[in-house]
């Protein structure tokens, strides 16, 4: 008898060995891809962000004179401007629009799987090509979409991207418009399970639509869209390809953000300390973000127990 509980014992042992190492060999390939892609070059860019470089050679050790002199560019400041610039525009239309248009997906009765579809498409199409169809949407000659229609009109050719003044908010209706798809299924998803009842006690009680809305459908998506919240301005502030290929940064530096001046410090200025440096920068402004959302989410969930 003693002999059959070590056997099954021990066979009980392998199994849930064999089952672990299963399971090792699966998440392995992923934990090695997050260590040397995401956790070994931020480790690195921190930690060689306290040294001079000669190109990419790492030579002397400096303090904080990097940081100083990132800080102390006259580029620093301006790109700074720029990027919260770019995160308000997107607050203003790039958050609200995913809640607005989930609000309708909600309300409609008919077509919405098929408007569904029509608002993820954009989501799915790759970044590079999505960035060219709207340049050429804003080409400053007659061939670009928006002149043409300009043209229909008599007005002459207007220089979208070369104007100064909204550049950054031409780059955001373009992220929005590619961006947005996703974070509406999203939303939709989480109005799905509100309860129908809850919308049928408020119009008894003669609530209006945008009654309904504020009552019923916001306190639902208060989590989702506070998380969504964050996200958002997370991105925005890193936010680097669009400018680098819409307009190089300009019209004089107009567009320029703080992750694509990470990128020319790096690969066009050769100044990696320098790329690291305001990396560094940028992680932190970011982190403390992170922790304002985790300060208002736990406020939340206590407000609502």
């Amino acid at each position: 008898m003693m002999f059959n509980v070590k056997k099954g014992k021990k066979r009980f042992s392998l199994t849930v060995l064999g089952n672990e190492l299963s399971a090792w060999m699966l998440i392995l390939p992923a934990i090695f891809c997050v260590y040397f892609l995401v956790v070994r070059p931020q480790i690195m860019g921190f930690y060689w962000s306290f040294f001079d470089m000669h190109g990419y050679r790492v030579e002397e050790f400096v303090g904080f004179e990097n940081y100083r002199r990132v800080i102390s560019d006259t580029m620093f400041l301006k790109t700074l401007i720029n990027t919260c610039k770019y995160v308000i525009f997107s607050l203003l239309i790039g958050y609200l629009c995913p809640i607005v248009l989930a609000i309708m997906l909600n309300e409609m009765v008919h077509v919405r799987n098929a408007l569904r579809v029509m608002i993820y498409l954009p989501s799915i199409l790759p970044a590079v090509a999505g960035i060219a169809l709207w340049y050429m949407i804003y080409y400053p000659d007659q061939s670009g979409l928006l002149n043409m229609v300009l043209g229909w009109f008599g007005a002459e050719p207007y220089g979208w991207l070369q104007d100064s003044r909204n550049t950054i908010l031409y780059i955001v209706i373009s992220m929005t418009w590619q961006g947005a798809g996703g974070t509406v299924i999203y939303y939709f998803s989480a109005l799905q399970g509100v309860n129908r009842e809850l919308y049928e006690a408020a119009m008894m009680d003669g609530a209006g639509f945008f009654r309904r809305i504020r009552i019923v459908t916001l306190p639902h998506i208060a989590g989702i869209s506070l998380l969504f919240l964050v996200r958002q301005i997370i991105n925005v502030f890193s936010v680097m390809e669009q400018p680098l290929q819409m307009t190089g940064g300009g019209p004089n530096g107009a567009s320029t953000t703080l992750g694509l001046q990470v990128y020319k410090y790096g690969f066009e200025s050769i100044k990696p300390q320098f790329a690291m440096a305001l990396g560094v920068i940028m992680f932190l402004i970011l982190m403390a973000v992170t922790v304002f959302y985790f300060y208002l989410n736990k406020k939340i969930e206590s407000n609502n127990e």
